[in-house]
């Protein structure tokens, strides 16, 4: 992924409040459309790297049991 992408994502919503962040996660997920998944990468990767091991292990349980 490029880093111009990253940029532009956080850019795009590091004023937004968390019900506006929600609103965009949902917006993304439920429109379905590819072009979503690079910014939703860059929302993940910043959970990802914003969370502590034991959240960590809370989105990998999600993840996996969403696999099923």
């Amino acid at each position: 992924m490029d880093l111009n992408l990253r940029k532009a994502v956080i850019h795009n919503v590091a004023d937004n409040d968390q019900a506006q962040l929600r609103d965009t996660i949902v917006e993304a997920i439920q429109m379905g459309e590819e072009k979503y998944l690079p910014g939703l990468g860059v929302l993940f990767e910043l959970i990802w790297t914003n969370a502590d091991d034991q959240e960590k292990i809370m989105m990998l349980e999600n993840l996996e049991q969403g696999l099923k």
